[in-house]
């Protein structure tokens, strides 16, 4: 039970290359960990609490997160968002905030969540883009990659592209939609002309999981794969030889969509 009755949700972003991802870990930098000593900081007290709706890895960034914080007092947080802004880190943003009920929590009210994995197939990749892309050289089938990505979309046991837990048992996942798209987020002379993400929706998301499916798709593409492969995963996630993931520089939590009622 909730000791702190008054709750505020956050709509927040940030780019994860110099974060050890989001949770608190010791003598790491993080998202979280700057949260909490600006928070302290600017309210005067640690008499708070924060949830995170995601806790990306190391590397991952965010452009539509929220983040929970609950407090003994009532507090004008929005009179207060330009300090909080003003002290944290250029690189992590609160973009807005609204007060919540006590009982409203952010982890059960996700409705569902969209990842962007940006990447280019390029012979001649800067090294200042590799903060944002990761690069993949030699030739891509496009047509094989966009039919492996269509694999995911339903409802599969997808412990083959995760990294398993030893206090987790359920690893059924429900994939809305998966597909390839041309970007034009990313612009200046020292990125490819042509820049590519894979977007993937989904109610939720097991650690590593869009990683290595991005890892197992481009795979298909550039032949060191069948179709076979992937199917068979998800058909026997148990036997098949473990998969690694996709560096974490592409990957962006791009939107949370949440259930407010």
């Amino acid at each position: 039970m909730q000791s702190r009755p008054f709750s505020y949700l956050f709509s927040i972003s940030y780019f994860g290359a110099r974060y050890k991802g989001w949770a608190i870990q010791p003598g790491q930098s993080t998202i979280q960990g700057k949260l909490e000593k600006v928070l302290k900081f600017v309210l005067g007290h640690d008499d708070f609490s924060i949830l995170g709706g995601s806790r990306t890895d190391a590397g991952v960034s965010c452009t539509g997160g929220f983040v929970q914080i609950f407090l003994r007092k009532e507090t004008d947080l929005e009179a207060l968002l330009p300090s909080i802004n003003q002290y944290l880190p250029q690189d992590i943003r609160l973009n807005s905030v609204q007060e919540v009920a006590t009982n409203f929590n952010l982890i059960q009210s996700v409705i569902q969540k969209t990842y962007r994995y940006y990447f280019s197939n390029s012979n001649e990749f800067h090294p200042f883009s590799s903060a944002f892309l990761f690069n993949i050289s030699g030739n891509l089938n496009w047509e094989t990659m966009k039919e492996s990505a269509q694999l995911f979309v339903g409802t599969h046991d997808l412990k083959a592209f995760c990294t398993p837990s030893s206090n987790k048992t359920d690893y059924v996942r429900e994939i809305l939609s998966a597909g390839f798209y041309s970007s034009n987020e990313f612009l200046g002379q020292f990125f490819p002309q042509e820049i590519h993400y894979f977007e993937v929706t989904g109610r939720g998301f097991l650690h590593h999981q869009v990683r290595m499916m991005v890892n197992g798709i481009l795979k298909t593409g550039n032949g060191e794969w069948r179709l076979e492969e992937i199917q068979n995963r998800l058909t026997d996630p148990v036997s098949c030889e473990k998969i690694s993931p996709a560096p974490a520089n592409g990957l962006i939590l791009w939107e949370t969509v949440l259930d407010l009622k």
